[in-house]
């Protein structure tokens, strides 16, 4: 199957470029100019130079396809430089929908994100648009909603790497966040990671599967884990120990307030925001259709942290 992405070079998207491939499928990429050295393995041929408010670069991807994996996702938008949810993670989404509906291609998978229902803030708002448009359309589409993705990174952003090297290299003490005054249960809200392995097999398996058309499945490692266990597990991994200390949550809010327009701020408000919800799901649905064991959250899958 001859499969336009977008969104292939990225963390994810190196990942599924090869579960393509394991899966005998033919991938077709949408590269930056000279963004093909991000895409090893890709031939020439198969790679179309453009962004995704190109629309001829759009209709040369998909007009030989036969299926459309729409994987492009940011996790902090720059609106000085056109760099936005509503941009990139649904009109971009919903344009390469429509495209794909004129070009008469069946196949539609999205990758979205858990927790969107909430639609407290600009990205989760965007995702959902993107799902409510893709579920109208008239393709056989599957949707995926992963909690934080987690594994060796290629030089990408990735989770595990980020709290690393932003919390756990620090000399100061790993926060546990807390919402309110006074410090209850802090870091205690729960996340569910799933190694970028069993995403990108999951998205390859299910483009011939008719079982998952025209549903959605949420993408949960095997373990939910709080906050604090998380950045104990990658302490571990780094064959460190570190100290931990309850920390209100409004201190970085203000800070992030001031300064998250700048790029070199790690965090925004809306991702404090979304943290603090917690982030689990099970992926026992998809994994278990498609036959795969998904690969825990502990330090020997973290050994990556090391290096």
């Amino acid at each position: 199957m001859r499969v336009a992405v977008i969104g292939g070079t990225g963390f994810v998207g190196s990942y599924l470029i090869e579960a393509l491939a394991a899966c005998g499928h033919q991938p077709r990429l949408l590269v930056r100019p000279a963004g093909g050295s991000r895409a090893p393995g890709v031939p020439a041929d198969q790679l179309v130079e453009g962004s995704v408010g190109d629309d001829p670069a759009l209709h040369e991807l998909l007009a030989p396809a036969d299926a459309v994996i729409y994987n492009l996702g940011i996790l902090r938008e720059f609106p000085q430089h056109g760099i936005t949810f509503e941009k990139l993670q649904f009109r971009g989404a919903a344009r390469v929908a429509e495209i794909a509906l004129e070009l008469g291609i069946p196949r539609f998978l999205l990758m979205s994100a858990n927790g969107i229902d909430r639609a407290a803030t600009a990205y989760q708002r965007s995702k959902l648009a993107a799902e409510d448009f893709v579920k109208n359309c008239s393709f056989d589409w599957t949707i995926f909603r992963p909690s934080v993705i987690f594994g060796d990174p290629r030089g990408r952003n990735e989770f595990a790497s980020q709290l690393k090297s932003q919390i756990i290299d620090p000399p100061l003490p790993a926060p546990l966040f807390y919402d309110g005054i006074l410090p209850r249960n802090p870091g205690g809200f729960c996340l569910s990671p799933v190694h970028v392995r069993d995403v990108a097999s999951a998205i390859a398996r299910s483009l011939e599967d008719t079982r998952t058309f025209h549903r959605t499945f949420t993408l949960g490692g095997p373990g939910t884990l709080t906050w604090k266990q998380i950045l104990q597990t990658i302490a571990e991994a780094c064959g460190k120990t570190k100290l931990m200390l309850p920390a209100p949550l409004f201190a970085p809010q203000i800070a992030a307030a001031i300064c998250e327009r700048f790029p070199w701020f790690p965090v925004t408000r809306d991702q404090l925001t979304m943290l603090l919800e917690g982030n689990t799901c099970s992926g026992s649905a998809l994994f278990d259709m498609l036959d795969i064991q998904p690969i825990p959250f502990d330090a020997p899958h973290l050994a990556y942290l090391r290096d």
